[in-house]
């Protein structure tokens, strides 16, 4: 499903409001909210939207447990840290336990030794079903999610829930979670915006089925919803 919205500001708006949504009824009917988070630019207005004082009081915050889509292997201080910026955005400015957030990097151990590990943690929380009540997504200019690149093994993985690799191209180790723990999601929501995502857009939603090209189309829910929220350069409306 394609929401199309007019701005950034709306898109924000709507998955603020879907994130409440989505905890507000995971906590009322098991008692936990569990919530993927994405990096990159995308969510900067969503997450400052939640930790507003309009947001944040409508979410039992002691009950949300938080992992990330995917982070690049640096420390939690650097600033291409997703969690850094999530921090920074929203986590430092909400009440939840520090015990509730994982975040996908760890002094002292490699990135696979830490895949293996969030993966432990992921089943500690979620259970051996593995559904994440809302995980967030966005999308690169050239199809990716996660990171979930093209061309990459990581998209051929069908038994593990978390994966990393070293990123020639970006010359850096990535941690992702792998599709098939995504798809098991009760609700997925992908943000993209603006004119660089045109291309992708359209062929991750109507061109022919190629997923080595473009990632994103591995994204197909088992029994959950899948939703873009994009503006209508991206949909290519405006």
């Amino acid at each position: 499903m394609i929401q199309i919205h007019n701005n950034t500001e709306e898109i924000n708006t709507a998955a603020a409001d879907l994130f409440v949504e989505s905890a507000q009824k995971a906590i009322a009917a098991k008692g936990k909210f569990t919530a993927v988070l994405t990096g990159g630019s995308s969510p900067d207005g969503i997450y400052r939207l939640l930790a507003s004082d309009a947001y944040k009081s409508k979410i039992d915050w002691n009950k949300v447990y938080i992992f990330w889509g995917d982070e690049r292997w640096v420390p939690l201080n650097d600033d291409l840290s997703n969690a850094k910026m999530s921090y920074s955005t929203l986590l430092s400015h909400v009440p939840i336990p520090q015990e509730n957030i994982f975040e996908m990097y760890k002094d002292g151990v490699t990135p696979e030794e830490y895949a293996a590990e969030y993966e432990k943690s992921i089943r500690t929380v979620l259970g051996e079903e593995g559904k994440f009540d809302l995980i967030l997504l966005g999308m690169g200019d050239d199809g990716h999610t996660a990171s979930l690149f093209p061309g990459e093994a990581v998209l051929e993985e069908q038994t593990k829930w978390v994966d990393a690799y070293y990123l020639a191209p970006q010359k850096m180790y990535r941690i992702t979670l792998t599709a098939p723990i995504i798809n098991k999601a009760e609700k997925i929501v992908v943000v993209a915006f603006g004119e660089k995502k045109i291309n992708a857009l359209k062929e991750v939603t109507t061109g022919e089925y190629n997923p080595t090209l473009y990632p994103m189309q591995l994204i197909k829910p088992v029994s959950g919803e899948l939703l873009f929220l994009v503006d209508k350069v991206a949909a290519g409306t405006n």
